[in-house]
């Protein structure tokens, strides 16, 4: 009877136990960004803020990426579960590098990449003749597009230092930039420019991805499913009030103003970044079959991926993004 009574106790301690813990464990995620944070990260960090990951049963942490920091690497050696790629273009090159990456989510519907020219200039065709400043890692992306559609050469090029000085200073140049960025600062410089869009004239590249490791996607796609809907989630709250995300942003990243994340955002919302194209009748982070060609396409046709090397079908999954269905 003692023997049965202790057994009795112990049950009653254990519902009681039962009933006091949270009815789901949260799940342990880590996301690691592409760039110190600011506003153009302002979904996942209103799905942090808002606790909208913790619904859905994730306790996520976002690490900052930067200028010396290799994402990609880390979330290989299990620093990160998924990483932001810049673009889908990116992360199918990085899959040919022998790192087996998946695009799950593409928060942006149109890459941010622009060139900045002078006020005289009005379209892409104006720039011939014009010094460029380019990046190196643009060969890898954007630049033989460029050249390909509007017959750009590669002697009007010179390097682009991150620095807007160059292109202050000589109205007979045009830089390369990310739409909510340097043209903020070009505008703070008091020089007035025009900006060109290179989704505005067919570049199918997708941005702010979310990229995981192949093995992620098989082991632990629950998480990655709950992390995609969420994500979207945030987005959307985040536009329509970014105040809580903008809090934990300037908290990761104590450079960041008040009027460059409010300039950003305006830019998000004015250009449908996030809400546009698919996503309108989608869902936020959508990725479709047929963009998602594109961009490879756009690759072998320029020789920048080998498709002996990369299958289209394991660069991407729609798996995640098709029932999420988070509308604007």
């Amino acid at each position: 009877m003692r023997s049965f009574a202790l057994s009795m106790a112990g049950a009653a301690a254990l519902a009681l136990f039962a009933a006091a813990a949270p009815a789901q464990a949260q799940d342990k995620f880590t996301y690691m960004t592409n760039w110190y944070a600011q506003a153009e990260h302002g979904g996942f960090y209103q799905a942090v803020a808002q606790g909208i990951y913790k619904k859905h049963g994730l306790d996520v942490t976002i690490k900052m990426g930067g200028p010396q920091v290799n994402i990609t690497q880390m979330m290989a050696a299990g620093q990160a579960d998924c990483i932001m790629g810049s673009s889908d273009i990116q992360m199918m090159q990085v899959r040919e590098g022998g790192v087996p990456v998946v695009n799950v989510a593409a928060f942006f519907q149109k890459d941010p990449q622009v060139l900045i020219a002078h006020d005289d200039v009005k379209k892409f065709e104006d720039l011939k003749g014009k010094t460029l400043l380019i990046g190196a890692q643009a060969n890898r992306g954007y630049w033989p597009w460029l050249k390909a559609k509007f017959g750009f050469t590669d002697e009007q090029t010179r390097p682009y230092t991150f620095n807007i000085q160059p292109f202050v200073a000589d109205k007979n140049t045009a830089q390369q930039g990310y739409l909510t960025s340097e043209p903020y600062a070009i505008q703070k410089a008091g020089v007035k420019s025009t900006v060109l869009m290179f989704s505005d004239h067919g570049f199918p590249a997708y941005a702010t991805t979310v990229s995981c490791m192949e093995k992620t996607v098989k082991d632990r796609s629950k998480q990655v499913e709950a992390f995609v809907k969420a994500s979207a989630e945030g987005w959307k709250s985040y536009l329509a009030d970014p105040a809580p995300a903008n809090a934990l942003i300037k908290k990761d990243n104590p450079n960041m103003t008040d009027d460059q994340l409010a300039y950003s955002v305006a830019k998000l919302k004015e250009m449908g970044m996030v809400t546009g194209g698919d996503a309108a009748k989608l869902g936020i982070g959508v990725i479709t079959d047929a963009r998602s060609k594109a961009s490879y396409d756009f690759l072998v046709s320029a020789k920048l991926l080998d498709p002996a090397k990369v299958e289209l079908a394991k660069t991407y999954t729609t798996e995640f993004v098709k029932d999420a269905k988070v509308l604007p």
